[in-house]
């Protein structure tokens, strides 16, 4: 599976090197103690859950970071439907690297693939509506580039990477500027004051925001926390005047729904913030 194009080399690098200065710092000293430095094993990844499967491709560049003589070989893929007693891959070099390793992969590939598969589940619920199911930022400090590319994995979509990539005039900032108009002005003259191209969307609390946004001509209007019935009223005012996405409360039961309202998205912080780990070992064989 392709990574989005925000997983560059070098930052996977650089999220690799910190990751193991948290962990390792000074050694890893119950290894160094246990194990002779020569001494040559192997792993395997065994899966204890069923759900989707992410991030080989970066456990494969981790074990090559901390030791390229390591053989890794992948038996499964990001983004495949794995079962309990599945192996994922087989790892086999020095003990040592292997046991040192051994938790940030499985931190990582545990995180990933609860992500992905809620985020697969989420996905689902929309199949033949013509809504995307979408991320947030509320992801993990630092580790948001690697839950992203989970939920990209498991086949939803990213909203915004940062604050930096699109603006999302929220209610803090809408009440902050003296309303949606208000707020919509400055941002334009902002932006062209700065040269800079992106997307305006604004976050609207009730049917009379909407049309407020609708004036503005913003590019897209978050409908937030509104019901099923307002949902649809909202929609219909919006025709294609600007992209509409739904967001506040919405939960894996209610998803359907809320997509045969008609809207463009669906953005969920729980896609990332209340997916459970799956249970995966790291075990010698």
């Amino acid at each position: 599976m392709e990574r989005p194009s925000y997983i560059t080399d070098e930052k996977l690098i650089s999220f690799i090197h910190q990751a193991f200065r948290e962990d390792v710092g000074d050694g890893d000293h119950s290894t160094l103690a246990s194990i002779p430095y020569e001494a040559q094993n192997r792993a395997r990844l065994l899966v204890k859950e069923d759900g989707i499967l992410a991030g080989v491709e970066l456990a494969e560049i981790v074990f090559s970071y901390l030791d390229p003589d390591l053989k890794f070989n992948s038996l499964m893929s990001d983004g495949d439907e794995m079962k309990v007693g599945d192996i994922a891959f087989t790892v086999e070099g020095s003990a040592q690297s292997i046991l040192t390793a051994e938790r940030l992969v499985l931190n990582i590939m545990q995180r990933m693939s609860g992500i992905a598969t809620l985020a697969n589940s989420m996905a689902k619920e929309v199949v033949g509506t013509n809504t995307k199911v979408l991320d947030t930022r509320k992801t993990t400090p630092n580790f948001r580039m690697i839950e992203k590319w989970a939920v990209v994995i498991g086949g939803a979509h990213n909203h915004r990477f940062g604050l930096y990539d699109m603006i999302m005039l929220k209610d803090n900032h809408i009440d902050y500027a003296g309303g949606i108009e208000k707020a919509v002005q400055k941002t334009r003259a902002y932006l062209k004051e700065n040269n800079l191209n992106l997307k305006i969307e604004v976050e609207t609390r009730n049917l009379e925001e909407v049309q407020q946004a609708l004036d503005a001509q913003v590019d897209r209007i978050m409908i937030d926390n509104f019901s099923i019935e307002e949902t649809k009223k909202a929609v219909d005012m919006i025709g294609d005047l600007a992209e509409t996405e739904a967001s506040g409360g919405i939960t894996l039961e209610t998803l359907r729904e809320v997509a045969e309202t008609g809207v463009d998205f669906i953005s969920s912080g729980a896609i990332i913030h209340s997916a459970k780990n799956i249970d995966l070992s790291l075990k010698a064989f």
